[in-house]
């Protein structure tokens, strides 16, 4: 007989969104991670928060985790062991980088605490939510910019991200403030929160 392995707490997509959003929350918000020019952790912590999601929810194995999101199954294996502990004390201002993954020990951090919290019996994530931690518009950008070769042009990722609206401004307009090319995503993320 087969058993047909089910998110436990539903959307896998919304679920991870919601770790990621909790583990910018511990960091200080998005504008800390701004400040401290952290913007490199976002797509790391984005990677890390499905990679917890399909472990503790979907029950997926590491290789099925690295098929889905076209990882190593090694990085999907460090990701889910992080020592969530150790990666505190470094975050909270320890001295000696852990040799654990620090946006896997984020994630799961952000993932225990919104299981303790029950976070996960609603996962739809409320626009005011949302704007309070400033960063529903990030999340949605590299979502939309996810697998793209750095550095691009502007036709590159107005094709991508044709459509968008951020913080009442299109995103066309935005663009059209930003020197290129740009090299990375989190420069991009930069760039789009210095022009809002």
């Amino acid at each position: 007989m087969e058993i047909i392995k089910k998110p436990v707490g539903g959307n896998i997509d919304a679920m991870a969104e919601k770790v990621f959003m909790e583990s910018i929350k511990m960091l200080g918000g998005l504008k800390k991670l701004v400040e401290y020019r952290n913007l490199t952790w976002l797509p790391s912590l984005a990677e890390a928060a499905y990679v917890v999601v399909l472990k503790n929810e979907a029950m997926k194995t590491y290789g099925e985790i690295a098929s889905i999101l076209g990882i190593t199954e090694q990085t999907a294996k460090n990701i889910a062991s992080a020592d969530e502990e150790k990666v505190k004390e470094y975050v909270m201002g320890g001295e000696e980088r852990p040799k654990e993954h620090i946006a896997g020990g984020l994630a799961k951090l952000a993932y225990r605490k919104l299981k303790e919290e029950k976070a996960f019996e609603s996962v739809e994530i409320s626009m005011n939510e949302a704007e309070a931690l400033d960063i529903a518009w990030a999340v949605h950008v590299l979502s939309k910019i996810k697998g793209m070769d750095f550095p691009v042009e502007k036709g590159q990722l107005a094709e991508r991200l044709q459509g968008i609206k951020i913080k009442g401004k299109d995103i066309e307009e935005i663009l059209n403030k930003i020197e290129y090319p740009v090299k990375s995503p989190a420069e991009l993320l930069h760039k789009i929160k210095e022009n809002l």
